[in-house]
């Protein structure tokens, strides 16, 4: 063991020294190594805002595009072209790569029956794969987790890294652990900020004895979720505190929360679904200036991400799903924008993704009032990588059958 690493063992088990129950049993483990069965991950990254599909898998080589979009259009020279009618967009170099070698899936037209152009609903729809939304229950990944372990919760198994929780992860078996600020993580213990929590929890024992039976066990399962969201806490810190990496990540809160993502696949934590966000894709005005960073952005935390995870053994069951909300309006506007449409591609990628095309191009001459027309459901989409990543059935997730597709390579 070098110096450098005997010194981070020995500040790591002074912090865990200073943390009870525990949260000093999930630091020590972690820091000895003593980790679980690496189990397949799938980490989701939302494009909020609306992605403006036609600007990131571009149909250049469609008349109808360029005289939809006199202003905003990219030209031929400014795309990687796939297959000589559309190609991605020419800030998308090193997602470009990817598809050169084979490690790029793009489904085409992704969509959903009677959209909804609204941020929110619209959201509701894809985190839980029900028109309904949010009255219908827990989000699909919630449910993904209930079809595969039942009850048997695990603190770790889902991860989002940023500010609001997407409601896919929502479960009341299987809660998500958020942070939403990567920059921030510290070793366990070096802060003393879990000591207000602790300080609750052990208020929370007074007067125990006295309480009915009913109630007494409602209390020690609210203190079991307080030690395991603690547990959890220490051990992610940790991961992050400690992970190395030769990577080179772009300095934004995008690039950073991937950086730790990749930190909590390599520490093999348990994570199974691992969620981030990448905002700002709402482009109703100057589409070409704003969506060109938005696209530099996510080619440079995301190719850093998978740059990673091919040197990661941890990382071998891995697989990464891009999508939106909804796509753009065909047209662009009078402000040099598009404003919300519906259907969108959507991108997969990580060791464990089948590269290609997939799906069928929407048509841009037959529209629905100036719309896309979907040709894949996003439930087809979800539902094919859950079965082909963790060996789900879909149908326990999702309502009715959709159509299966090949977008995950065998382990």
């Amino acid at each position: 063991m070098e110096r450098r690493q005997l010194l981070q063992l020995g500040l790591g088990l002074g912090a865990a020294a200073l943390i009870p129950g525990a949260l000093a049993r999930a630091s020590t483990r972690l820091l000895l190594g003593q980790k679980g069965e690496r189990r397949p991950c799938l980490v989701l990254v939302q494009l909020t805002g609306g992605n403006d599909g036609l600007d990131t898998v571009v149909p250049y080589g469609d008349d109808h595009y360029g005289r939809a979009r006199r202003t905003t259009a990219l030209a031929k020279n400014d795309v990687l072209d796939l297959d000589g009618h559309v190609g991605l967009h020419g800030k998308l170099v090193r997602l470009g790569a990817e598809w050169k070698e084979g490690r790029l899936g793009i489904v085409q037209g992704v969509g959903y029956p009677q959209p909804n152009r609204s941020h929110f609903k619209s959201f509701e729809i894809w985190h839980t794969g029900r028109a309904e939304g949010r009255t219908s229950g827990p989000g699909w990944v919630g449910r993904l987790a209930q079809s595969l372990h039942g009850d048997q919760a695990h603190p770790n198994r889902l991860v989002h890294i940023g500010g609001q929780v997407p409601y896919s992860l929502h479960s009341t078996a299987h809660p998500p652990v958020a942070f939403a600020n990567p920059r921030g993580y510290r070793l366990a213990g070096q802060s003393g900020e879990l000591a207000p929590t602790m300080e609750a929890e052990t208020s929370a024992h007074e007067g125990c004895e006295d309480l009915p039976r009913g109630a007494r066990a409602r209390l020690e399962a609210l203190r079991a979720v307080m030690r395991d969201a603690q547990a959890s806490s220490a051990e992610v810190r940790a991961a992050a505190a400690q992970h190395q990496t030769k990577i080179v990540y772009p300095n934004t809160d995008f690039a950073v929360a991937l950086s730790t993502a990749a930190a909590l696949i390599a520490a093999n934590l348990g994570a199974e679904v691992i969620s981030v966000e990448l905002g700002g894709f709402d482009t109703h005005t100057e589409l070409r200036r704003r969506h060109d960073t938005l696209m530099e952005q996510l080619d440079g935390g995301l190719g850093a991400f998978l740059e990673e995870l091919r040197g990661l053994d941890a990382a071998r069951d891995t697989l990464v799903v891009v999508y939106s909300e909804f796509g753009r309006r065909v047209a662009e506007n009078g402000a040099r924008g598009t404003d919300h449409g519906t259907a969108g591609p959507l991108f997969l990628a990580g060791p464990r993704a089948a590269g290609g095309l997939f799906g069928r191009h929407p048509s841009l001459s037959e529209l629905d009032e100036g719309d896309l027309v979907h040709t894949t459901d996003f439930r087809a989409v979800f539902g094919s990588a859950a079965k082909g990543l963790f060996g789900a059935d879909p149908s326990q997730i999702f309502d009715g059958r959709y159509d299966a597709l090949p977008l995950v390579r065998e382990a």
